[in-house]
């Protein structure tokens, strides 16, 4: 009997299970991989693409380079899984089904229900956000004069948020524009819950390159140009980015599976209340025993390796592995700058300069040739 097995979503967990699966199942198994774009986007350097459009070709890797001849690709946007008929639901009727599902599809932004944030802020959660994102900032600094700069605000200072700003700061700076940047965060740090170490770094990198920051006072409204806090003066703006927050996608509402905000519960082998039902990545909540597995890049990838392991072992009817996420380290971007701290295997707890910038570089280009090859990973070091 041949065996339907589906991945839902082309970021890092559904890319990486995509290969892995490839690699681990046998003939007798058809493998299906449907998202609603038809390439790989490298997320955690898609802020790039803020101060330079072109990035974008290095680092939008399309499927056709990641999949095998006899994966199937569906290109369609997801809208349900009912996991009683075992079939995955597209926005055109289509219904594909499966015996088995890894559930891969990412987040999208929370507003925490602060009114008008949605409304009036842009978000960076893919490729086309970060485009608009571009426009929206040339199009400020064009209208904008040295006496009246555009004002940019990014709400939320953690690792997105971070990193869209020292883009905008170096977008400034090669084109001279006429703008002032504000990184706003409700928190009294900004790189919430990490070693104060690597935040005084951030924070050195991000006042170096003139970035306003603003922290321990939340946003309470947004309106058009103008956001109001708990206690500050209001903020005026002409591109407002907001980063703050994670919450599951909508095609997982009213799922029958456990989960929180439409983010699916997971044991630590990825398998959730249903047997035949995976999930990894943004769109799941994986038991990591005091806490969970932080939503990250890095927890991606791990997972994405044992996930596709594991569902070519629920097929054979094997013992499931549990996976472990162990954290590599952090290293954050500003601008062409960035920052490492605890990374394995190092004796510096956090450092800089060329050292932290070629690190960053790597970690992207390793992916990169995991995914695909070495040589496409070559193409896209300038640009990482």
């Amino acid at each position: 009997m041949t065996e339907n097995v589906v991945v839902l979503g082309s970021g890092y967990a559904g890319a990486g299970a995509i290969t892995k699966l490839q690699s681990e199942l046998g003939g007798n198994v058809r493998l299906t991989w449907i998202s609603d774009v038809d390439y790989h986007l490298v997320l955690h350097e898609v802020h790039r693409v803020i101060r330079d459009p072109s990035v974008q070709s290095e680092i939008a890797i399309p499927v056709q380079d990641i999949i095998a001849p006899t994966t199937q690709f569906i290109q369609g946007e997801i809208t349900g899984l009912d996991v009683d008929e075992r079939v995955v639901e597209l926005e055109d009727g289509t219904d594909v089904d499966y015996d088995y599902v890894l559930v891969a599809l990412g987040s999208r932004t929370a507003y925490y229900g602060i009114p008008g944030l949605e409304e009036h802020s842009r978000t960076l959660k893919s490729l086309d956000d970060a485009l608009e994102i571009h426009d929206a900032v040339m199009e400020a600094s064009q209208e904008a004069t040295r006496g009246e700069p555009a004002q940019i605000v990014i709400g939320g200072a953690g690792l997105s948020g971070i990193q869209t700003a020292g883009e905008i700061a170096e977008f400034r700076d090669e084109r001279r524009a006429p703008i002032e940047i504000h990184l706003v965060e409700a928190l009294d740090e900004i790189f919430p819950g990490n070693d104060p170490e690597i935040q005084q770094a951030l924070r050195d990198l991000l006042e170096d390159a003139g970035v306003r920051i603003h922290t321990d006072d939340p946003i309470t409204e947004a309106e058009d140009g103008v956001i109001h806090f708990d206690e500050g003066d209001p903020l005026e703006f002409d591109a407002f980015v907001w980063t703050g927050g994670i919450t599951g996608r909508e095609a997982l509402d009213g799922v029958d599976l456990e989960n929180q905000h439409n983010r699916v519960e997971t044991e630590a082998t990825f398998q959730t209340s249903d047997e035949r039902v995976f999930a990894i990545g943004d769109s799941a909540i994986i038991d990591q025993g005091d806490q969970p597995a932080p939503p990250t890049a890095q927890a991606a990838w791990q997972a994405a390796d044992v996930a596709g392991e594991n569902i070519a072992r629920a097929i054979e009817g094997r013992p499931l592995m549990t996976w472990e996420h162990d954290d590599k380290g952090t290293v954050v971007s500003v601008g062409k700058k960035a920052v490492a701290h605890d990374v394995q295997m190092l004796p510096i707890d956090t450092f800089g300069g060329f050292p932290a910038k070629n690190l960053k570089k790597l970690i992207a280009a390793r992916w990169i040739a995991d995914v695909t090859s070495w040589n496409q990973a070559r193409k896209a070091w300038p640009v990482l």
